[in-house]
């Protein structure tokens, strides 16, 4: 035994030499860059790698999954609060006053690339022309005017969005919505073999762009508050930020939580909610919320075990999932920034990069930090406040009648006979936006439609109608044009099929 402990001390010895070594040649790596950085860059790249040098040394600590599996446990009852709870205490008459504390950020840093698009996602059409920008502001401009306040708009973008979303907020210079906006970090990507940054120079245009990556958008603390924007709006009065991705449609101000908020029942305010909403088959990847050592805490799938994970996915055992809609105190962020103790767990994602080059980004996501604040809280919300774009799939849903459109919210429509969305999965042929929209003359009738598969080089005519199950398969080689007006009810469509105009 004398023997195996003095080589465990040896071995940790040496780890603790190479960790010594790796962060050492990180060091020199990262000094190579920083004198690299024009003048008026300076101070904004040396925050930058400052904050990427920390993640790297937390990276180099902590090996193999950060949770241990035996510590979690399920939360606490009162821990995680229904919806209709909260909205039966009504809302008090002085809710403008209430709402005049309120900021709301929309999480920007993302591409469209996934659909297909150049430039940041919220720039693409969901909706009669509009944007994912376009119906934020047009909420946010509704709340103001209903009530006669002034919720600002804020938007985290990374280097990666806001020149494109600079220009376009041109636009909105006359809307009742003050925007602000300030960029996330950038951090160099790591050559998986060497650990080592591949860039360079501090420059991120033409060949240099695939050197640095947004770090996550658990960088929104760090980020607010070196920008000076987060002391700006203290002084402001405003005291809640209410953060959502800007691609999930569901996600607009409730007057309702807010109340709870600022008005909590127990007279003790909440520094940190969570809006988590039911599983469904379709979300057994979503992080969830357990209690742990005492606290609340969000475990992503990336943090279980190998062996635990299926029971992870489990929709019995972990019946909710974090929506990332997040009700945070701008006083907490700023006090556990100052103290540097906001604790978020490193997500490693493996990239390659077009030459075929591994890298890996190291990350971090803003839900994971509920366990440092104090009175965290989950608020369990219908599954309407979570409608995700991620896809054309998701896309088609909210571009068509199950959804009605009034002053940027999108509402499900009251024909539609039972509140879960159907489930759709379009084919790689319709992956990107553009391909997407010239496959369908107009967007068919999905009132009373339960799923529906394409797959293949499939296009929908105008006024199609589609009820049921619906599954259209185009074989390679085949191609199926959906005539104008057709009716499909619990069909199964394949071959070839091809109306010709004569």
């Amino acid at each position: 035994d004398f023997s195996k402990a003095m080589s465990q001390a040896g071995s940790s010895q040496f780890q603790e030499a190479i960790r010594q070594e790796l962060e050492y040649s990180m060091k020199v790596e990262l000094d190579k860059i920083l004198a690299t950085a024009p003048s008026n860059e300076l101070e904004h790249t040396k925050k930058d790698l400052e904050g990427f040098k920390k993640l790297f040394h937390r990276f180099l600590q902590e090996k193999g999954p950060s949770v241990d599996w035996g510590k979690i446990q399920r939360p606490p009852e009162d821990s995680i609060q229904p919806y209709e709870k909260i909205k039966a205490r009504g809302l008090p008459d002085n809710i403008a006053s209430v709402l005049n504390k309120l900021v709301v950020v929309k999480l920007n840093g993302g591409l469209g690339t996934s659909m297909g698009c150049k430039g940041p996602k919220s720039l693409i059409g969901v909706r009669n022309e509009n944007t994912f920008l376009d119906l934020t502001v047009q909420q946010i401009e509704h709340l103001n005017k209903s009530y006669n306040t002034d919720v600002p708009l804020v938007l985290m973008n990374s280097f990666n969005t806001d020149d494109d979303t600079k220009k376009i907020l041109q636009k909105y210079s006359h809307s009742r919505v003050k925007i602000y906006t300030f960029n996330q970090s950038r951090y160099p990507r790591i050559n998986k073999e060497t650990l080592l940054p591949i860039a360079k120079d501090v420059s991120y245009s033409g060949e240099n762009t695939e050197c640095w990556y947004p770090p996550g958008h658990g960088d929104i603390y760090a980020s607010f508050y070196n920008s000076g924007l987060l002391d700006n709006l203290i002084g402001e009065g405003k005291e809640y930020i209410f953060v959502s991705n800007i691609d999930n449609l569901g996600a607009t101000v409730d007057l309702y939580i807010l109340n709870h908020l600022m008005n909590p029942p127990n007279g003790k305010r909440c520094e940190f909610v969570m809006e988590v909403t039911n599983k469904t088959r379709a979300d057994v990847k979503g992080g969830t919320l357990t209690q742990y050592e005492n606290k609340l805490r969000l475990v992503e799938i990336a943090q279980v075990p190998k062996a635990h994970v299926d029971e992870f996915k489990s929709v019995s055992k972990f019946k909710i999932f974090n929506t990332n809609n997040l009700w945070i105190a701008l006083s907490a962020i700023k006090r556990l920034q100052e103290k540097n103790t906001i604790d978020m767990e490193i997500i490693v994602n493996p990239k390659t990069l077009d030459g075929g080059l591994n890298v890996i980004q190291l990350e971090t996501a803003v839900g994971a930090a509920i366990k440092s604040f104090e009175n965290s809280l989950g608020i369990n919300v219908p599954r309407s406040r979570f409608l995700p774009v991620k896809t054309t799939s998701d896309l088609l849903l909210v571009m068509s009648n199950l959804y009605s459109l009034n002053a940027g919210s999108l509402t499900m429509s009251e024909k539609r006979e039972f509140p879960t969305v159907p489930l759709v999965k379009l084919g790689s042929s319709f992956t990107k936006v553009q391909d997407y929209l010239r496959r369908f003359e107009s967007i068919p009738d999905m009132l009373e439609l339960d799923h529906l598969t394409v797959s293949g080089d499939v296009t929908f005519g105008k006024n199609v109608s589609l009820k049921g199950t619906v599954i259209i398969i185009a074989n390679h080689g085949d191609r199926i044009d959906i005539p104008a007006g057709a009716l499909l009810e619990n069909k199964i469509v394949s071959g070839n099929l091809r109306i010709l105009d004569h």
